[in-house]
């Protein structure tokens, strides 16, 4: 009734080396566009990660960039930046190298996590019985010793057969009774 429930899966990593191809293509797409794709692998990672913190960041990329380009599109100058056109420049660098920056850390430990060592020994699950709950060593068995031949022998009764505790029995007990009472109280309001 209250067991522990199936383990959280998880997505499988991409195999071999295809997120190492699609981090370096990433990055190579941002810093050959000079920054105009600045915003690609900060989508590329929030849809993997799914968090709203990345969702925030690659909007906020994006944004530096479309700003980046305005001030680049109204400078006035001809064969030279001046000042917006050079302020222009300065964002659209800063945000190609932050985002590259970001995206290369926050990818490498998302993906670190699928890489944790699979041990093949023993599982502390397996000393655990049924629902989780510990199990019960079974009796061990009592020997009488051999009586000697010389001697009166000498009367051994085996102590009484250990029985694990009923406090498992009484705990079910409970959650049944108070999952009749919920139903009885759920039958009463309808």
């Amino acid at each position: 009734m209250h067991g522990h429930g199936y383990a959280p899966q998880h997505p499988p990593p991409p195999s071999g080396g295809t997120h190492v191809t699609l981090r370096v293509m990433f990055v190579v797409l941002a810093v050959v566009t000079c920054g105009l794709l600045a915003w690609a692998p900060m989508l590329r990672l929030a849809i993997v990660t799914r968090k709203s913190y990345d969702w925030g960041l690659f909007g906020l990329a994006a944004a530096l960039d479309v700003t980046a380009l305005v001030l680049i599109g109204v400078d006035p100058g001809e064969d030279e930046f001046q000042g917006p056109g050079s302020a222009g420049m300065v964002v659209l660098l800063t945000t190609l190298l932050a985002a590259i920056a970001y995206y290369l850390f926050a990818d490498i430990r998302h993906f670190s996590r699928y890489r944790q060592p699979q041990y093949l020994g023993y599982s502390p699950l397996q000393a655990q019985g049924a629902y989780g709950y510990p199990q019960q060593p079974a009796p061990t068995p009592v020997h009488q010793q051999p009586t000697q031949t010389h001697q009166p022998p000498v009367q051994q009764t085996p102590p009484p057969p250990t029985r694990p505790a009923p406090a498992r029995i009484h705990q079910v007990q409970a959650e049944l009774d108070e999952l009749s009472d919920y139903l009885r109280k759920q039958e009463g309001g309808n």
